[in-house]
């Protein structure tokens, strides 16, 4: 996919995996994420993750979608975020399309936002709720699950 850059904008897209450590934290901790608490695991994932796409502005990170793939029939995106001060200016929708042409030719792209107001977002962008779906997880640094 390589770089690609959006008209009339100064936002660079790309698929390179040219970020940091420092500047995945960074970008996850302005939006209060998790996994900005483990930089050195978080860093590791992104770099073997089937498809991560960032979005630039000049040489700050300000946006990025990781997705991960069984290399046939399903992708599933996994992280959707961007920096407080870009958001509302079409970098999530546009990675999101990116993300949707990468993978045109598999069967499912499945997402399961975080928080239930981000269905909405998704919903505008052709992803439909699954009619019996249920979304679960469980957090092995949750200290409720001790060992």
């Amino acid at each position: 996919m390589g770089t690609c850059a959006r008209e009339g904008s100064a936002i660079r897209y790309t698929t390179d995996k040219e970020f940091t450590k420092e500047q995945i934290v960074a970008l996850f901790r302005s939006v209060g994420w998790h996994s900005a608490d483990y930089p050195s695991r978080l860093f590791k994932a992104l770099m073997g993750s089937s498809l991560v796409i960032t979005a630039w502005d000049g040489d700050a990170l300000v946006g990025l979608a990781r997705a991960l793939d069984d290399g046939e029939l399903v992708a599933y995106l996994k992280y959707l975020l961007v920096e407080p001060s870009h958001q509302g200016s079409g970098i999530a929708s546009r990675m999101l399309r990116m993300v949707r042409e990468h993978y045109r030719d598999y069967l499912y792209i499945d997402v399961m936002p975080d928080e239930c107001r981000n269905a909405a977002f998704y919903q505008r962008n052709g992803f439909s709720l699954l009619q019996d779906g249920a979304a679960l997880q469980i957090c092995n640094d949750d200290p409720r699950l001790a060992r």
